[in-house]
């Protein structure tokens, strides 16, 4: 029950709230840059009081914290409903999605006209949702149904490097030069697929397989992506 003289909360309500701070946040970040975007800009922006923003957060930091954490939970659930089948079309599908987002594009490039003072901070949120611990017996499965090989190991370490290696070239290349984002997915998902995988054809049964812990593996990280945003909505 609410405390006595004020209505009771709606959880939906407030999560709505929460959200329209965050679209508010998100346009105001990639107009104007994370530093000039003050607390009174974000609170006309979404139709607020500035107090009511601190019902959620405390600080911009947290505030930038619950977008970001918000962007990886819709490019994880883009990801997901994909439903790539492989290795390769898994980490394709991410490249794919997180070229769609500009602001996680800007923390992965350390953008500061977009990040400001941020680009000063550690920050991980362009990183696959899920740990090593839960990567492993991904890997395992497929290693298990012959799908990729077992050698020389570091799968996690090779992913990583070529996912973020074609980000990054990307970005420093010419514009005459840069390849489109269709095509940096394209080459993520092809050369983990030389990298990684057998190169001989799956028995149906452990095709199937593969697809089915390709999507378990991404329901898990859909899961972990909503459960971290919703401890950092101030719900």
């Amino acid at each position: 029950m609410g405390k006595a003289g004020r209505p009771p909360r709606d959880p939906a309500r407030q999560a709505e709230r929460a959200h329209r701070i965050l679209d508010a946040v998100a346009e105001l970040v990639l107009r104007w840059g994370y530093d000039k975007t003050t607390i009174d800009d974000i609170a006309q922006r979404a139709g607020v009081a500035k107090g009511t923003i601190y019902l959620h957060w405390k600080t911009r930091d947290e505030i930038f914290a619950a977008l970001l954490r918000r962007e990886r939970v819709l490019m994880a659930t883009e990801v997901r409903d994909r439903a790539p089948g492989t290795i390769g079309e898994l980490f394709g599908e991410f490249a794919r999605a997180l070229l769609r987002r500009p602001l996680l594009q800007a923390v992965l490039t350390g953008d500061s006209q977009v990040l400001g003072k941020l680009t000063r901070q550690k920050r991980t949120s362009t990183r696959w949702t899920l740990t090593e611990a839960a990567f492993d017996p991904y890997v395992a499965e497929l290693v298990k149904r012959g799908a990729i090989r077992e050698d020389p190991g570091e799968h996690l370490v090779t992913v990583g490097s070529i996912v973020y290696g074609f980000l990054f070239l990307r970005e420093s290349l010419p514009d005459e030069l840069r390849p489109s984002d269709e095509r940096i997915a394209e080459l993520v998902a092809d050369t983990i697929e030389r990298a990684l995988t057998t190169s001989r054809p799956l028995p149906p049964a452990d095709a199937e397989a593969v697809a089915r812990a390709t999507l378990e593996f991404l329901d898990a990280s859909v899961e972990v992506a909503q459960s971290k945003l919703a401890a950092s909505l101030g719900l």
